[in-house]
């Protein structure tokens, strides 16, 4: 499937290094558009009026090339299905600017760093150890569409293909923390929203290609680390083979040795019921209370690879 249509909204038209990026609120991986000479003009156009008044566009992408090849105004009702479906969480908390480089992860990735966070204080049944969270993320990283299962969950989530899709993939591993094994889930986004920052990523896993996104998502957990802290750590199986600090899952998405715009402009840690951005600046959020779109991305993805 390396072409696929989708139901999008414009977060952003940006230049890098004199190209055009477009980015999508519903995807993380960053477009240059490759219009035909004949159709450039008009489609830019329905871009631009797209971003100008927040309304959706049929957008024909190839995400592993990072290619935008058409764009289209959808139906009457197929905008009034895309919002209905486009559910906003309510009150969402604050993203931060952050340079990484400068954290110091022996307070950073404490729970009590990030306490003024409401949803830290409306949930409190937290992993007692990092054994629990171990057993969590590798029942997780277990259901990974390449491995052929059998899995324990349906649909099986596709790892192997980081370059699109964390939101649903962080979305069904919410769930299974969540209602298989009783823990609060909050999730964590990164963004690459600020100047001609990139976020860009070694896929080691995966055959070692460098992969960007302008933002990303992962579940993160608390983990009681002794009597008096608590952890903060990220389950992410496309990039680690372990849960990881939040720091550490930070600087991972800077690698330089891919993209020398590698930065993280801004993080923000939401209610695990946040799935994907509503907006370029990270202040709103939609939701998918359902999993309808989480599990037909996951289904979508299941067969695609990263390199």
């Amino acid at each position: 499937m390396p072409n696929e249509t989708r139901m999008l909204t414009v977060a952003a038209i940006r230049k890098h290094k004199g190209k055009t990026e477009v980015l999508f609120n519903e995807m993380q991986a960053i477009f240059r558009p490759l219009f035909a000479a004949n159709l450039a003009l008009s489609f830019t156009k329905l871009l631009r009026e797209s971003l100008r008044n927040r309304t959706p566009v049929k957008g024909l992408v190839d995400a592993k090339r990072g290619v935008l090849r058409r764009v289209a105004p959808p139906s009457a009702g197929e905008i009034r299905e895309f919002r209905e479906f486009k559910i906003l969480l309510e009150s969402p908390e604050r993203s931060q600017r952050v340079d990484v480089s400068s954290l110091d992860p022996t307070e950073f990735n404490l729970a009590h760093f990030h306490r003024r966070l409401r949803c830290f204080r409306e949930c409190r049944r937290i992993i007692p150890n990092y054994k629990k969270a171990k057993k969590i993320f590798d029942f997780c990283a277990k259901q990974s569409c390449n491995l052929g299962g059998p899995f324990s969950i349906s649909p099986c989530i596709p790892f192997q293909y980081v370059i699109d899709g964390c939101y649903a993939r962080a979305h069904k591993m919410r769930w299974i923390i969540e209602n298989k094994y009783g823990y609060c889930c909050e999730k964590v986004f990164s963004f690459a929203n600020q100047n001609n920052d990139h976020l860009a990523v070694r896929a080691n896993k995966w055959g070692g290609c460098c992969v960007g996104w302008w933002y990303h998502v992962a579940p993160l957990v608390r983990v009681r680390l002794g009597r008096f802290f608590v952890l903060c750590l990220v389950i992410d199986p496309g990039m680690f083979d372990k849960p990881v600090l939040l720091s550490t899952w930070l600087a991972a998405q800077e690698n330089t040795g891919c993209d020398s715009t590698a930065h993280v402009s801004m993080y923000s840690i939401q209610p695990g019921s946040a799935y994907w951005p509503n907006n370029y600046a990270g202040t709103a959020f939609g939701t998918d209370p359902s999993y309808t779109q989480t599990n037909a991305t996951l289904i979508n993805y299941q067969n695609l690879v990263t390199c």
